[in-house]
């Protein structure tokens, strides 16, 4: 089997070596997160979009503290530093954990991390574009003659984000099951055994993280769960074939 690197760091050197990547990540996310700020208006109505697409004609967002809309702007941009930042601090992160991995763990990093981004980044476009201009139409149909809505951009915005990052999570499912078999908590097997206990759980999700009762809405989140998971069955039969071969080669 091959060893890993066999030169030892001593733990001040981790330490070092963990305090630079820290820093420089935590300096790439401040130089994105001001950047951002200079377009916290533009960053806003993007996000705010699902929203404003279906409010009544002559609705507007208001803010009820004097700091709110203010640190709203803050939080919008520090997110969207986040995101833009992200490559660099998942290089950084990379660059820390790499000298302790095996030559063959190695070379998959980059192609997980890339999926796993790619992943995040659909469950968040499916959830902008698909769900949330649904949810939001559905809570505004209250509307009455005498009962208008009086939205707060900070109560919409950490619900959107809320939201946003539930679908995100939710679509790195084929990841985590892929890494659940490579260390063999699970089996192609077993999850073909279990899937009609995922469908309910699916479903069950569905129903407690999204914010409407109605039916649709939940099943735009709980239909790709249980695509997501159909192909996790899938990816973890490649990590079992990936594994016996590697297993084979080191025989």
């Amino acid at each position: 089997m091959t060893e890993p690197n066999e030169d030892k760091m001593p733990l001040t050197s981790h330490l070092e070596e963990l305090r630079k990547r820290l820093v420089r990540s935590l300096a790439a996310v401040g130089i994105a997160f001001m950047a951002c700020f200079f377009f916290k208006e533009d960053l806003f109505r993007i996000v705010a979009q699902p929203l404003v697409s279906v409010m009544p004609a002559g609705s507007h967002l208001i803010y009820t503290g004097l700091p709110e809309a203010f640190f709203t702007y803050i939080k919008v941009s520090f997110y969207a530093g986040l995101f833009v930042a992200s490559p660099f601090v998942l290089y950084q992160v990379w660059k820390f954990i790499s000298p302790g991995l095996y030559p063959g763990e190695r070379k998959f990093v980059v192609p997980f991390v890339t999926v796993s981004t790619l992943l995040f980044a659909g469950g968040v476009s499916f959830g902008y574009f698909l769900v949330l201009p649904s949810a939001y139409k559905f809570f505004l149909e209250f509307t009455t003659d005498f009962l208008k809505p009086m939205l707060s951009m900070r109560e919409y915005l950490t619900l959107t984000l809320k939201l946003l990052l539930a679908f995100g999570v939710i679509f790195e499912i084929p990841v985590f099951l892929f890494f659940m078999t490579k260390i063999g908590l699970v089996t192609p097997r077993k999850l073909a055994r279990m899937r009609r206990y995922a469908i309910v759980v699916c479903f069950i999700v569905a129903a407690l993280i999204t914010p409407t009762p109605d039916a649709f809405t939940q099943c735009m989140m709980a239909i790709p769960m249980i695509v997501l998971y159909e192909v996790g069955i899938v990816v973890s039969k490649l990590a079992v074939r990936r594994k016996d071969a590697d297993d084979r080669e080191t025989s």
